[in-house]
């Protein structure tokens, strides 16, 4: 159900009996020879108490009233007895109220009385009460159960203090109606016990209270007289009131539209279907809905439209997945003609079949048949998509889904499928809604891969492969524990490094030669030996990652970053994307010598990234003034433009314009000059990506993010290396623009994880994602689009500018 909908019952639908259950009495009991109180403890009567209760009806009795058992045993009177009335919750009126009475046996006939006091049934929302109800007696009066009463157990609100606040919201609680959190709610239930000794002593023996708790239901209940058709109105006052009204039609099928559409889809009409052929001017109109993005919902008219032409569409293999749309999955018989038809249509692209992953599809024969679509990609293309596919297992039907099956087949001819796949499942444990589910793919993988014999090119046999993976675990326990030791130095950073070298030469110099080589978290392929202390150091960070060097077995070494208290998994989504945009690019023959270093979630806040040597651009112009005066220190060339070889300007212009057009799709917000970083050979690249879709920390982003540096580098707005720059970012967003349904479909399988920037509004992330595909537009228009788009984004950076550029300006400083 989703956070919008509100559920409820009518009462006059509810034929039970009215239900509730007398709990206890709470404070000090009058005595009988003294106008003040005494506390039960040193009573010397044993009173004996019950609780009589009537129910009233707009004021007037109905049905007898009812007792409790007596209760002598003191100092606490309690109860705890349930008492069902005469009366059903469908014969309830929206005055009825209850009528409880306390009376002591013990006392003569004339002393008897302690108090009453009277709770109406439901609330000014006309709904029923629920929980429990904690009502001030009135001393030494019966309850009145005339309406409006003169004995309202309900405390006056100019009288309520913290406690009746507390009692209220605890009384939520109770109800599911406020969400546990176990240590949090120890700490506040133990705060109001101290709350309430204070208020105890506070007003002495002022009031006494009776405790009765009413039953609950499933749902809310709303307030119905037997026979009406619609909620009592609210009495509309002379200012701008809402006034809330049920409908009874909402939400229901109009009964009229699905007949016509049951007799439009009547399966006797296949023969007449299966020769149809559409218009030209129907034919333009499934033409448009075939370019519709898998965002897209389908109208009523498009599915039946889709529907009535399905034959002659079967050749057409952009059209099954808008097809399987228009298709009512709980009438059985038109399932099974959908699924059938689905076997003979023309075989769909491995794009669309990620589609057919998405949550909008339930059947598991649909499912299955995506799967089968994927055993065609090969493994370099199967791990592009790895990482969804992982998620995708949140919307299975079961635990051992073909799609589980087919991820561990897979994994088991190829290691590094394999790795990362155990370490997607892993970082997926500690979500408590899919755990069971993650677990039993982890379990499945460990299973199959145990079982695999010794290759016979002296390949490891499946027990040592699988060892191997658990290696790296036991080694990012490690370094999380170095971590710890690290972060407890006192010191600057000088300090913490001597502390980490310390550790690795010493208590943990295990780590600095492996008892055998080990793969490497971030690419199998890479085998480590060990760390070398003397070149591991710690970055001056809040969170002091470390930076570590690794020997590798054929002599040479890799750079890594492990990071501990910050969730990685959002950079690890968008550097999977600037990974898969590289492919799609040089798939078209446009290298833009993107930089898609490795990272990898290991846990919830911790991870592993790839350390590319490179410097900030702050660095940069710290020490240098400029970027062409950095990138002459290692390309220079008299000849040259701007006196750096050709080949150097071209790389970085590349890369600048790669970057530019990817972190305008993504939305990738927070950019300055300290996470925009260059190489010696001129690529650019970007880190740190903890704002995307969108999100900015910062007010009015560019559309762009380009910043003056990196146009003054290329010889300013009006050089012809600019104009290349600009070509080359049109050129790239018009390819890109061609995969939109592949990258949507990829970030609709995220849609169920827990990434900051997409779990927070999976639907609206991904609407602006297809966006900024400007799918309304053809190839020509774009170009312009986006050259607009860079023209008003640089022109932010210089000063003819008008406020509204300004802002965007303001941006980079």
């Amino acid at each position: 159900m989703s956070s919008n909908e509100f559920r409820f019952f009518l009462s006059c639908d509810i034929n039970l009996p009215v239900t509730f259950r007398v709990d206890r009495l709470e404070g000090t009991l009058p005595s009988t020879n003294s106008p003040t109180g005494i506390d039960f403890t040193t009573e010397e009567r044993k009173a004996e108490l019950y609780v009589e209760c009537a129910l009233y009806i707009d004021g007037a009795p109905f049905g007898l009233p009812t007792k409790t058992r007596l209760e002598s045993a003191g100092p606490l009177y309690c109860w705890n007895e349930l008492i069902t009335l005469s009366a059903k919750y469908r014969d309830l009126t929206a005055h009825s109220q209850l009528a409880l009475t306390v009376w002591d046996v013990s006392c003569g006939k004339d002393d008897g009385l302690i108090g009453g006091a009277t709770i109406l049934l439901f609330n000014n929302k006309m709904q029923l009460k629920t929980g429990k109800q904690k009502l001030r007696l009135w001393l030494g009066k019966q309850a009145d159960g005339s309406y409006p009463t003169s004995t309202p157990g309900k405390v006056p609100r100019h009288e309520r203090g913290e406690l009746e606040h507390l009692e209220k919201l605890a009384n939520k609680y109770e109800r599911g109606q406020i969400h546990p959190v176990d240590w949090l709610d120890r700490l506040t239930f133990k705060a109001m016990e101290k709350i309430k000794e204070r208020e105890s002593l506070k007003n002495g023996s002022s009031h006494l209270y009776l405790v009765v708790d009413f039953c609950s239901f499933e749902h809310r209940v709303a307030f119905q007289e037997s026979g009406a058709n619609f909620l009592l109105p609210s009495p509309i006052a002379s200012s701008n009131e809402l006034v809330l009204v049920w409908d009874p039609e909402v939400g229901k099928i109009n009964p009229s539209e699905h007949k016509q559409l049951k007799l439009a889809r009547s399966l006797t009409r296949d023969i007449i279907d299966r020769d149809l052929k559409p218009s030209s001017n129907e034919r333009k109109i499934i033409q448009r809905i075939l370019k519709y993005p898998p965002t897209r919902a389908l109208s009523g008219d498009e599915r039946q439209l889709l529907w009535k032409f399905r034959f002659s569409l079967m050749s057409e293999k952009r059209a099954l997945t808008k097809f399987l749309r228009c298709v009512e999955w709980s009438d059985v018989q038109e399932a099974k003609q959908a699924i059938e038809l689905m076997g003979k249509w023309e075989m769909i692209d491995v794009c669309d079949a990620l589609e057919l992953l998405s949550p909008l599809f339930e059947s598991e024969e649909v499912r299955a048949y995506a799967v089968s679509v994927l055993e065609r990609a090969d493994d370099e293309e199967l791990q592009c998509y790895l990482l969804q596919l992982v998620q995708a297992l949140r919307f299975e039907r079961t635990d051992k889904s073909r799609l589980s099956q087919f991820l561990v087949q897979r994994s088991l001819r190829n290691i590094e499928l394999a790795s990362f796949l155990r370490w997607y499942v892993a970082v997926e444990l500690h979500d408590p809604a899919y755990a069971k589910r993650f677990y039993s793919t982890y379990e499945f993988l460990e299973e199959n891969m145990i079982k695999l014999t010794a290759g016979v090119n002296g390949e490891e046999d499946g027990l040592k492969k699988w060892q191997s993976l658990v290696r790296q675990t036991e080694l990012i326990a490690q370094l999380c524990s170095i971590m710890r030791d690290v972060r407890n130095v006192r010191g600057n950073t000088q300090k913490k490094i001597e502390k980490l070298r310390q550790l690795l030469s010493g208590l943990l110099s295990e780590l600095t030669y492996f008892d055998e080589p080990m793969r490497s978290p971030l690419a199998q392929s890479v085998l480590i030996t060990g760390i070398v202390p003397s070149e591991s150091s710690i970055f001056k960070s809040a969170l002091h990652p470390l930076r570590l060097t690794f020997r590798t077995a054929n002599g040479g070494q890799c750079m890594v970053m492990f990071k501990k208290g910050d969730d990685i998994r959002q950079d690890q989504l968008v550097v999977q994307m600037v990974s898969l945009m590289d492919r799609l690019l040089k798939l078209e023959n446009l290298d833009l010598h993107l930089t898609p270093y490795k990272v990898l979630a290991t846990g919830q806040d911790e991870g592993m990234l790839e350390f590319i040597p490179s410097r900030s651009l702050a660095q940069i112009l710290s020490d240098h003034r400029s970027i062409i005066s950095y990138l002459q220190k290692f390309h220079p060339d008299e000849h040259g433009p701007f006196g750096i070889t050709a080949t150097c300007l071209e790389t970085f212009i590349k890369s600048c314009a790669g970057y530019s057009v990817i972190t305008y799709i993504l939305g990738i917000g927070d950019r300055h000059l300290d996470n925009l970083l260059l190489r010696d050979d001129g690529r650019l690249f970007h880190v740190d990506f903890g704002f995307i879709l969108g999100r900015d920390p910062k007010p009015f982003p560019p559309p762009m993010k380009l910043c003056k540096e990196m146009v003054e580098a290329m010889g300013g707005a009006e050089s012809q290396y600019y104009t290349r720059f600009k070509s080359y970012c049109c050129e790239a967003y018009n390819i890109l623009r061609k995969s939109s349904n592949l990258i949507l479909n990829l970030f609709h399988l995220m849609a169920g994880s827990n990434i900051p920037d997409i779990a927070s509004d999976p639907e609206k992330g991904i609407l602006k994602l297809q966006e900024k595909f400007r799918l309304d537009l053809d190839d020509e228009a774009c170009i312009h689009f986006f050259q607009d788009l860079i023209n008003e984004s640089v022109s932010a950076l210089f000063p003819q500018m008008v406020e509204t550029i300004h802002r965007w300006a303001q941006y980079w400083r």
